[in-house]
Formats: structure tokens, C-alpha cells, sequence
């Protein structure tokens, strides 16, 4: 088979995944439009593209993909009238996630310390980032309590009511964007929501920007008792609020799933879909990217939580993401803010997960080998 595939630029592995199945031709997500899809048979795109009627109206275009778990970016409803199939890639990018948010505790103060001897996780969203989370957590036998009200509380492990999660020592934000009543998330963290996380908390959004009120999150971090506070999503995104930024701990560009191996694999997710829509599922054979997993070599004598934080700083250092943030943004024009932004996303460098690494160093006592296990590492035995 051969097809004219459009892709967002930022998407891995085009080449490995889908050059052999035609033509991959490579876009700025954001800047896409009607006239670049004419003779296009597929579209693969990212959160930063709105796909509708008018994106899509008079094209070939027969199949939808979007290497995101989430949809909001999609009119699936006119993909559905207009006979377009159509696939995501929910939890390509959990692991990405998971790890991102797990080393932004570990980046601050005795966070991870804290976790260890007793403190509580609050999460918000059970979907697929926010149920692996809770499974690590498990894993790592750290407390937690989550809240989704879409679901049944037998469907939730260790449910709790919103006041109980804002309430925890870390608060980690995974819910879905959507205005659908009766639970709508856009504002879900308003100006009453915002006010019960205390000053000894963590509050972290790495899911979309408008769950939290940034307006009434600007007002809260103002106060004497504000949070600390990480943000890797933003209401106005792709324009970061200087003042929001300046009053975090860290604040980084949407890269939260950013990993290559998440990446490559909502690649794949999507290939699948694609070819199984056009019953071609089977005709391709799987391809590497061709980069083995890095081991992973530890400082000897590491336990608990500084383990734990040396083996997430090992492949990634959150403090890096939030200086170019910065760099990118204070005292610019808005143009150049945006502009910045998306540049940071496009040229975002090689991140590799801890997940299926190879850990080279024992860890200081055999009853830590849990948090490796807990993390998906294999062991040097």
C-alpha cells in the first residue's frame, strides 16, 4: 500500500513506523489547514491541532489519528458523520507522565522523604495516567487517594471525595478536559477548590491547563499560605503567563508525556489502528527505532527515597525544562512567547523513561529491590 500520510512534525518514529506504508509528509501541528490535506489519505496529529469540519471538509482524508490520550482537540462526532475513522493513543504517554510527576516530588525539598514515612498522594483523574500513578504509588507503597466522580467507587482504588484529595500532601492533577455535565473539569480547581490546599501541599497540574482556574490559581499563589506549585500545562497555552510563571516552583512547556519511548509507541498505536481500519493489520512488520535502552548506573549505598530520586534524576532533571521555560518567555512579546513555546516542544530532546532500564548498581539493602521493581527496572543480578 502506498499513502500521502500528514503528520505533525513532533511526532517519532514517522519514518521507522510508516515510510515503508507511503509518503510522510511532515507539518507544524499548529498551522495546519484545508488546503494541506487535499490529496491526503491520512492525518496524524498532536493536541495542538483542532480537527474539525472546516480542517477536513473536501479532503481525502480517511483516517484520523492523534498520538494523545486525550480528545478534546477532536470533533469525533463529524469524524463519525463524514465515515472518517479515527484512533487515539491512550496511554502512550502514562508512563511519561507518571515518571515526570514522581520526579517533580522528588525535585522538591524532602518531598519524597515525606511520602516514605507516611504522607498521602492525592489524585485527581483515574483514567489511564491517573490509575498508573496509583499503581506505582501501590508499588512504592506510598499512600494515596483519588478522586474521579465518571466513576463508580468500586471502579476506584482508594477513593476519596475532592476536599479529601486537596487535602494531601501532594495534589497531582491527571483529569480529562471536558464540559459535559454533570461533572465538567474545565475550572474543576477554581478560586473556593484552590483555597482548601494548604501551604504545607504540592500541587501539581500535568494534564490540561483549564482544570485549574489560572486567574484564580495567579490569586491563590499570591497569598501568604500559597502552595507550591508545578506546572507543566497552561490555560492560554501556547502563551505562558509571566506572572503564573514567576510565581511557581517549576514550570515547563507541556512535556510532561514527552518521552521518546512514549512517543514512539502512540506512533505505533496509531499505525495499528490505521492498518487494522483498512484490514492491513498484520502486513507490516514491527520496526525498532533502533536505540536500546540505556543502563542505568547509581551511586552504591542508596535506600528509600534518595534511591528513588537518584534513579528519576538519572534520565531526567525537571530544573533543566524549567529554565528554558523561563529563558523562553520573561520579558518577550507575546508573539516570540508563543512562538518559544511551540519551538521548545518541536526541538524537545531525547528523553529517555527509567521504565525497562537496566539498573548496574545494587541497591544499598535487598528490602529496597521493591522501588526497582516498582519502576519497572530490571536489575543487574
Amino acid at each position: 500500500m502506498s499513502s500521502k500520510i500528514v503528520a505533525d512534525e513532533n511526532m517519532e518514529g514517522l519514518t521507522e513506523y510508516l515510510g515503508q506504508l507511503g509518503t510522510v509528509h511532515r507539518v507544524k501541528g499548529r498551522d495546519l489547514k484545508n488546503c494541506d490535506l487535499h490529496d491526503a489519505d491520512v492525518l496524524l496529529v498532536r493536541s495542538v491541532t483542532t480537527v474539525n469540519e472546516e480542517l477536513l471538509k473536501g479532503t481525502s482524508v480517511k483516517f484520523v489519528g492523534t498520538a494523545t490520550s486525550g480528545i478534546d482537540h477532536v470533533d469525533t462526532q463529524y469524524l463519525e458523520r463524514a465515515g472518517i475513522a479515527f484512533a487515539h493513543a491512550p496511554g502512550s504517554n502514562a508512563n511519561s507522565v507518571v515518571e515526570y510527576v514522581l520526579g517533580a516530588v522528588g525535585a522538591v525539598d524532602h518531598r519524597l522523604e515525606q511520602l516514605f514515612t507516611g504522607g498521602t498522594v492525592g489524585i485527581i483523574g483515574y483514567g489511564n495516567i491517573g490509575r498508573l500513578l496509583a499503581k506505582r504509588l501501590a508499588e512504592l507503597r506510598i499512600n494515596y487517594l483519588v478522586y474521579d466522580p465518571w466513576l463508580d467507587p468500586d471502579q476506584i482504588s482508594n477513593p476519596a471525595s475532592l476536599y479529601e484529595v486537596l487535602r494531601c500532601d501532594v495534589i497531582s492533577v491527571h483529569a480529562e478536559l471536558t464540559n459535559k455535565a454533570p461533572w465538567p473539569s474545565y475550572h474543576l480547581l477554581g478560586r473556593d477548590e484552590l483555597a482548601q490546599v494548604a501551604q504545607s501541599s504540592l500541587l501539581i497540574n500535568a494534564s490540561r491547563g483549564a482544570v485549574i482556574d489560572n486567574f484564580a490559581l495567579q490569586q491563590r499563589l499570591a497569598e501568604d499560605d500559597a502552595p507550591i506549585t508545578i506546572l507543566d500545562v497552561w490555560e492560554q497555552e501556547p502563551l505562558v503567563s509571566e506572572v503564573l510563571l514567576a510565581q511557581v516552583r517549576f514550570g515547563t512547556a507541556h512535556i510532561a508525556g514527552y518521552s521518546r519511548d512514549g512517543k514512539l509507541l502512540a506512533t505505533r498505536m496509531l499505525r495499528d489502528a490505521w492498518l487494522k481500519s483498512t484490514n492491513a493489520a498484520g502486513s507490516v512488520s514491527g520496526q525498532g527505532d533502533g536505540t536500546a535502552m540505556p543502563d542505568i548506573h547509581l551511586s552504591s549505598g542508596l535506600s528509600g527515597a534518595a534511591l528513588l530520586r537518584a534513579l528519576l534524576l538519572h534520565n531526567y532533571t525537571l530544573s533543566e525544562d524549567d529554565r528554558l521555560l523561563r529563558e523562553s518567555v520573561v520579558g518577550l512579546s507575546d508573539n516570540t512567547k508563543t512562538a518559544n513555546f511551540d519551538r521548545l516542544r518541536r526541538d524537545y530532546r531525547s528523553r529517555r523513561e527509567v521504565y525497562g532500564a537496566r539498573v548496574m548498581t545494587k541497591p544499598a539493602s535487598p528490602c529496597d529491590q521493591y522501588i526497582l521493581t516498582a519502576m519497572g527496572c530490571n536489575s543487574d543480578d
